[in-house]
């Protein structure tokens, strides 16, 4: 297997720069897995393709405004930061121009707060610490747990990311983030706050749609999976068996996994709602196909030929060309089938990512 089998030439105007004007007015292309079928419909129509005795899992993570503007206190120079988790009683960050900083180097805040450098890891990463005054701001990992899955007080960093953090929109989407982009670049079912990217397939649901969906029998069940900067990080590597992802929090709670397993014995199909719903319901599988409750941090890479123990059938945007996303679609329906399907998308001038139109694949 060789990484440029996943390359597919798209147009730059097929990049999705805003999201529909509608959530469930995107279209929506129907892959259907036994007969090697294709529809183009909207997605509001996804109604039809699901059964009575079906789960619908969703990500009910919760997107940080993430990005902050900083600049260094000596020299003035500009550092744009992209704060992905609590680590200890420090925070990991991304940071934009990286290779200049270094251990103690000041970031100050319009609104005064300052960020102190304590630790440059490389690939951009570094570690930081928040201080106002004499006040530090501290986070631990226990502020990623979900209700249902520990205790929590929410995230302490929460104040100063509402008041100055900005909607960590993609690289792809070349604008800056607009007012509308706080409410569209979040799922109607965002619950709990941790994640730096949308989990994209759900942002085409509406609650007049889950409605629907419920009204026709089908089990709307949350989990969480809290979406880490690894969601961009391209496959740097020929043989994409060596590729890693960086781990993310997820947890899957008691009466989520008991809701599944009910519907298992009924005959339903678990239909997984985004790539992160799959990541986090193939981790927790046990050998024997039951999906366990429980929190934790995964790290799986899942890629041709893959056995998918916990997952019937997929919610997914189209994805970037030669990533982890589409090496994960591509093991659930196929290399051959998707990789034509996407060129099919390309022609019938589909919108891409993560503000683009949706597949459907059963």
């Amino acid at each position: 297997m060789d990484i440029a089998d996943f390359d597919f030439q798209l147009p730059q105007d097929q990049i999705a720069q805003y999201p529909a004007p509608d959530r469930d007015g995107s279209r929506l292309l129907v892959y259907d897995r036994a007969e090697a079928s294709r529809q183009h419909l909207l997605f509001r129509d996804i109604v039809e393709f699901l059964r009575p005795e079906d789960a619908l899992v969703v990500n009910e993570t919760r997107v940080l405004p993430a990005r902050l503007k900083s600049s260094k206190s000596e020299t003035g120079g500009k550092v744009e930061l992209l704060l992905i988790r609590p680590e200890g009683d420090r925070w990991l960050a991304l940071a934009r121009p990286a290779h200049r900083l270094r251990p103690d180097t000041e970031l100050a805040l319009e609104s005064g707060w300052r960020l102190r450098v304590e630790q440059v890891l490389g690939r951009g990463r570094i570690l930081i610490r928040l201080v106002r005054g004499s006040e530090v701001v501290r986070g631990s990992e226990g502020d990623f747990r979900a209700a249902g899955c520990g205790e929590s007080d929410g995230l302490s960093i929460q104040r100063l990311l509402e008041a100055e953090g900005e909607v960590p929109l993609p690289p792809y989407i070349r604008r800056p983030p607009e007012e509308a982009d706080k409410e569209r670049y979040q799922t109607v079912f965002a619950r709990q706050a941790g994640a730096v990217a949308a989990p994209t397939a759900g942002l085409h649901f509406t609650d007049p749609l889950l409605r629907r969906i419920r009204d026709h029998g089908v089990a709307v069940v949350p989990i969480l999976l809290h979406v880490g900067p690894g969601t961009f990080e391209p496959v740097r590597v020929a043989d994409p068996r060596q590729h890693t992802v960086e781990a993310e929090y997820y947890c899957i709670s008691d009466g989520a996994a008991a809701e599944l397993r009910a519907r298992r014995r009924a005959g339903g199909r678990i239909v997984a709602v985004g790539t992160t719903v799959v990541r986090a319901l193939e981790t927790a599988v046990d050998p024997e196909a039951r999906i366990r409750p429980g929190s934790g941090w995964t790290d799986k890479v899942i890629l041709p030929p893959h056995r998918f123990e916990a997952v019937d059938a997929l919610v997914t945007n189209f994805h970037l060309p030669c990533s982890s996303l589409l090496l994960l679609v591509a093991a659930f329906a196929g290399r051959p089938a998707i990789m034509d399907t996407y060129k099919i998308a390309v022609e019938r001038g589909y919108r891409f990512y993560s503000y683009g139109d949706a597949m459907l694949i059963q």
